[in-house]
């Protein structure tokens, strides 16, 4: 059985705890590997190693530091297939949505590339007799990130990246259910040239995250994952002097116009809805089609799109739409909410709940789901389901769809599919969500734009990646500066003021 250690001053090393998670193939249910589980004392000494080397990474020019990004990024292109198939093997992907997994962490990589433009100060020449001033961006010491299951390359390099850019080093720690990507990711930085101790993995349960939020070295701690855990690793955060952006669950709306193209607007719903099997924080869950015929032509329109969706493992080829769900308790649940959205009164069009596959029947993989006539009171509507389960809830015009997604308590994405310009900008600018999309499903910004959700999807002011990551990782320094010019001398004990 493969044990996964940790990844500390530039090497695996195994664990000490004699605590160990099971990783898991979804697609058989096997017990593939298991993974150390870090005490206190590990994830201390993996921070006082990074701390030591930090000084030095931090003094190092930042065109320097976006070179040895520079490298990485052709490492990752070089072994993008190995990472895509570990990547699929632990969480179930297909193997074209695991290579795109890693490719959007890819990109926020090559933006921190352009760390020597965007580390840039700021400077006022005279801005008094004989005095400049000028601010500069600096390195906040050890900072850290508890990634989730469901990107297990995009997210880590999402918070790495920019703050090794930033001369900081990072601890990192990532799902126990999906954990050999992030120690590959680590090795083929030291390849591309990262100091060692500057990117430590420690794999870890609640105890490693306890010890991130107590540690006082770190700086700085990053979240994704669900809101109740976004809440509390803020909240506790905070209060002990970090710096904390966390982002937690989403209910994701996309409101159908009359006078959406029916065909573009079901195709989207069903990749956004179903792709990755609806384990994304960017999935659209709740489909709201406006007026009963636009409902009835859009409920047409996925039915058969739904029920021809190939369910399948990674290794049955790039034909397969989707694959399991990480773990049998997440089918469970996932199970239990469904059974909940047909005791409620949804009218369950598409029933996946009979789904085997045959030769896989101990996989975790659950049946296409689509509901219809779900209603705002319903579990399936108020609950992040994170599977592949679409919920339809009838509004009778536009201004009760908008209400739907503006009263919901997530606000992480949102979509609008209309051919009808002010209606379109009407409704980007009344949302009240982070991420819009117009006749796009999934509106996830590029690297050089900022990721984040309103409401109880994001806790912090500074997004994910793009400039909000710079800012995020360094801390401005404003200096004064007078050189004695021999025009003034002796003491002054008022404020000075520019005259």
């Amino acid at each position: 059985m493969n044990l996964i250690g940790h990844y500390i001053n530039g090497k695996e090393t195994p664990g000490t705890s004699n605590r160990t998670s099971d990783v898991f193939n979804p697609a058989t249910g096997e017990v593939q590997a298991k993974v150390s589980l870090a005490t206190v004392e590990e994830m201390n000494q993996a921070v006082e190693i990074a701390a030591k080397a930090q000084p030095a990474w931090a003094a190092t020019n930042p065109q320097r530091r976006a070179r040895v990004l520079m490298k990485f990024v052709d490492l990752l292109n070089r072994d993008m297939d190995k990472l895509a198939e570990c990547l699929s093997r632990e969480h179930g992907k297909t193997l074209p949505d695991a290579a795109g997994d890693v490719v959007r962490g890819l990109e926020v990589v090559e933006y921190c590339i352009g760390a020597p433009q965007l580390l840039k100060g700021e400077y006022t020449d005279s801005a008094g007799p004989g005095i400049d001033m000028y601010s500069m961006r600096q390195a906040l010491g050890v900072t850290a990130g508890i990634t989730p299951f469901n990107f297990p390359a995009m997210i880590p390099m999402w918070m790495f990246a920019p703050a090794i850019a930033c001369g900081n080093a990072f601890i990192l720690k990532p799902s126990e259910r999906d954990p050999s990507v992030p120690m590959m990711l680590a090795a083929l930085l030291e390849e591309a040239g990262l100091p060692k101790g500057i990117l430590q993995i420690v794999n870890g349960d609640k105890e490693a995250v306890d010890a991130i939020l107590e540690n006082e070295t770190i700086q700085s701690v990053g979240f994704v994952g669900s809101t109740p855990i976004a809440e509390y690793i803020y909240s506790k955060g905070c209060a002990n002097g970090k710096r904390v952006q966390c982002f937690g669950g989403a209910k994701n709306h996309m409101i159908v116009m009359p006078d959406a193209d029916m065909d573009q607007a079901a195709d989207a719903l069903v990749g956004a809805g179903y792709g990755a099997a609806g384990e994304r924080c960017m999935a659209i869950s709740v489909a709201v089609p406006v007026g009963e015929e636009t409902a009835d032509r859009l409920i047409e329109k996925l039915v058969p799109r739904v029920e021809k969706l190939k369910v399948g493992p990674y290794t049955a080829g790039n034909d397969v739409d989707y694959g399991p769900v990480v773990t049998a308790q997440a089918a469970q649940k996932i199970a239990q909410l469904v059974e909940s959205g047909v005791e409620q009164g949804a009218n369950l069009v598409v029933d996946g709940r009979d789904f085997n596959l045959q030769g896989y029947e101990n996989g975790f993989f659950i049946g296409a789901h689509l509901f219809d006539n779900v209603t705002p009171d319903m579990d399936i509507y108020k609950q992040e389901i994170f599977g592949p389960v679409l919920s339809t809830v009838r509004a009778q015009s536009y201004e009760e769809a908008l209400k739907l997604a503006m009263d919901h308590e997530y606000g992480n994405g949102t979509a609008i599919f209309t051919r009808d310009g002010d209606t379109a900008r009407d409704f980007a600018n009344r949302i009240n969500i982070g991420m819009v999309g117009i006749n796009v499903p999934i509106p996830v910004p590029l690297a050089y734009h900022t990721f984040g959700g309103w409401k109880k999807s994001a806790f912090g002011d500074l997004n994910q990646h793009g400039p909000d990551a710079f800012k995020f990782y360094t801390r401005t320094k404003t200096v004064t500066s007078r050189w004695p010019s021999g025009i003034k001398e002796g003491g002054e004990f008022s404020i000075p003021i520019m005259e």
